[in-house]
Parts: C-alpha cells; sequence; structure tokens
C-alpha cells in the first residue's frame, strides 16, 4: 500500500471563511471590536511574539478607526478574525512565512498563509488591467472593484504541478542554480492554459529533463502563498533515461532509496524543506522503501 503523504503545511484550516459575511458591512463592524487581527507589514512578514514560536495578535479595539482598511478572514470557534496592514516601526519583532512555518501552530501558520496571500493580492492590485483607474476593496476585501468601468476583479491563485518522477526504483530530482549548495527537490512548474494537470506534468518533466513520462496519479495538494500558488502533487511513471537540463535548472539526476539516505547522512545532499508538499512527496516514497 502506498503510504499518503503527512499533512499539508497551509492546508486544512480550520476556520470558517464566512462568505455570507463579507456582504454585510454593518455585521463585520459589530465584529471588529472583539476581531483578533495579524498584522502584516509591506513584505508580508507577521507581527510575531519575541520568541518567535506565534502570530503577535492585536485586538480591533486597537484599531478602532481602521476598520475600513481590514481585510475579514473568517471565524474560528466565534472569535472573528481580520487582518490589517501595519507599520514595521509600530512593533519589534516581525518573521516571514518560511520561518513561521517551521516555528508556528498549523492554525496559526493557515492563518498568515492566508493573510498573507490576501495581502499581497490586494497590494498589487492598485489599478484596473481594462481601463487604468484606482480600484477600491470591497465584500471584506476579497473583491477589487473599478468606478469607472465596473468591473470585479478576484484574487488570482496560479496552478502549478510538482512530480515525482519514477522509474526502476528511482526517483528524479534537479536543482536550480540559486538553491543553496547540494539542494536537490522535484521537478515542478506553472500550468498552461488549455492544459490539463497531467499534460502539465508530462510537459514540465519534458522540458526541464528530457525525461518521458506516462501515467500521471495525483496525490495531494498544497497553497504555497509565494505569493499566490496552488501546489499539485503527482506521481508519474517514466522511462529510465540520463535526464538533460536546460535554462532553468544546473542538474538533475535519478537517486535511489539508498543513494537519498546515503547522500543526505554525508551532507552531499539537501533536500526541500520539511513543509513543502515536494518534501511529503519525497518522504512517502522513501516510506515504501
Amino acid at each position: 500500500m502506498t503510504p499518503t503523504p503527512t499533512a499539508q503545511l497551509f492546508a486544512g484550516l480550520p476556520l470558517d471563511r464566512a462568505e455570507h459575511l463579507r456582504e454585510d458591512v454593518a455585521a463585520l463592524a459589530a465584529l471588529w471590536p472583539q476581531a483578533r487581527v495579524i498584522r502584516l507589514d509591506p513584505e508580508g512578514h507577521a507581527a510575531a511574539r519575541a520568541d518567535g514560536e506565534g502570530l503577535a495578535l492585536a485586538s480591533g479595539r486597537e484599531f478602532v478607526d481602521r476598520f475600513a482598511q481590514a481585510t475579514f478572514l473568517g471565524l474560528s470557534g466565534g472569535t472573528p478574525w481580520f487582518a490589517l496592514d501595519a507599520d514595521p516601526a509600530g512593533w519589534p519583532h516581525w518573521i516571514d512565512l518560511r520561518s513561521a512555518g517551521a516555528r508556528f501552530s498549523p492554525f496559526e501558520a493557515g492563518l498568515f498563509a492566508y493573510a498573507r496571500a490576501l495581502g499581497l493580492w490586494q497590494r498589487r492590485s492598485r489599478f484596473c488591467p481594462a481601463c487604468g483607474h484606482r480600484l477600491g476593496f470591497a465584500r471584506g476585501g476579497h473583491v477589487a472593484q473599478c468606478g469607472n468601468c465596473g468591473l470585479e476583479h478576484y484574487p488570482r491563485t496560479d496552478p502549478a504541478v510538482i512530480v515525482l518522477a519514477e522509474s526502476e526504483g528511482r526517483v528524479l530530482l534537479g536543482r536550480q542554480p540559486n538553491w543553496p549548495a547540494g539542494q536537490y527537490s522535484l521537478i515542478a512548474g506553472f500550468v498552461e492554459p488549455g492544459e490539463s494537470l497531467e499534460d502539465a506534468a508530462r510537459r514540465e518533466l519534458a522540458e526541464e529533463t528530457g525525461i518521458v513520462a506516462g501515467a500521471c496519479r495525483y496525490i495531494a495538494s498544497q497553497p504555497w502563498p509565494f505569493p499566490g500558488t496552488l501546489m499539485l502533487g503527482f506521481r508519474a511513471e517514466a522511462e529510465f533515461m540520463p535526464p538533460r537540463v536546460g535554462r532553468e535548472l544546473e542538474d538533475a539526476r535519478w537517486f535511489s532509496a539508498d543513494d537519498i539516505r546515503r547522500e543526505v547522512a554525508a551532507g552531499r545532499l539537501r533536500l526541500s524543506s520539511r513543509i513543502s508538499i515536494a518534501r511529503s512527496l519525497i518522504d512517502a516514497w522513501l516510506a515504501e522503501r
């Protein structure tokens, strides 16, 4: 039986997004005083506790005059959650999402990821792409509206496939030239228009490594808010042939399970971060062996 990858970080967030409340400005305003507020700086870092082990949450009461700028995230156990842009000078401790993913509870890491993805979309959606006029935000920060041409714009999520290609007891790993020395991961890339997920998986393998794959099987997905990607994990049956690399990869190799364990133990190979779906796919593959 094939082991199932571990639960993906940022996924399975136990939060009621309460979409029905986004249209009700009065209801959201009534929730604001007791809201728990995630503060984000312009770079998408979150205000953190001094020990770095969790969010430094604020209350809506601390920002009584800023309700109109807040983004509604949802409800958890009756508690309303919002996100708010904040001045970094107003708090001494800030943390990036990758670091928080390794240190925060799954709930707080998931909230941070959700708030960060929305916040970055809002900061990059200031003007209407159709007519160029300035946009305003509505529905709790989830819709950008153009007051000139009337178009509505929604948060963008870009689908990307990540593929564990296997053949004859080996798995294909590649590395990008800007990664730390010795780091390898799975082959990944964005889905193109008019393309199925399986087609995208096969195309990315062929484009980046020259490897030809046949059957592809979906395994799991992970929201990856860097800044707004949904990673869709696949396993693919591939032909065993020497990989070749082009402009995107510096190297690509086939590894057996023993190769991976030996090289990792010797410090010559670094796998993807444990917060990533790439690592959970690799770990599940290793667990079979």
